[in-house]
């Protein structure tokens, strides 16, 4: 799978593991979760990365939409591969760059799928948080069951 071809986040089939990858330790845990169960249960593993431009009153943004876009699509490509290369994981995974809140970027992409694994802790502001607000969001709100992996810390 390359930059290339990343998919829609929408077309997930209702057997697909949807998770989130945001480059946190916990996420990547998260995805190796998510493909070994994908092996077990022979099914296909949709990855998700989520950007938006930070809310600041008066910040105008330094960089184009494309280019955040084909940087974020970059990072997950090269973190679906290297976490495939490690795991020596045969499975389909498919890439979605979305760009918008996470939380709501995974929710939407639950909607089909058979299970949602999210990472405990992302890049926010508060590290010693047990569960970080992307996936408390989306416990609460996932269509689907949720799995919620913890990283090394």
């Amino acid at each position: 799978m390359t930059l290339y071809e990343l998919h829609d986040p929408t077309d997930v089939r209702e057997t697909d593991i949807v998770v989130g990858v945001d480059g946190s330790p916990s996420s990547t845990a998260a995805l190796r979760w998510a493909l070994a169960q994908a092996k077990l249960a022979s099914v296909r593993v949709q990855a998700v990365a989520a950007w938006e431009y930070p809310t600041y009153y008066g910040w105008a943004g330094a960089y184009p939409y494309e280019d955040v876009s084909v940087s974020t699509g970059k990072y997950l490509d090269e973190t679906v591969h290297r976490v495939i290369d490690a795991e020596k994981a045969d499975v389909e995974v498919l890439q979605s760059v979305v760009p918008g809140n996470p939380a709501q970027a995974l929710i939407d992409a639950s909607a089909h799928a058979a299970l949602l694994v999210v990472g405990s802790r992302g890049h926010g502001a508060f590290a010693g948080a047990l569960l970080g607000s992307v996936s408390q969001h989306c416990v609460h709100h996932a269509h689907c069951p949720v799995v919620v992996v913890r990283g090394k810390s």
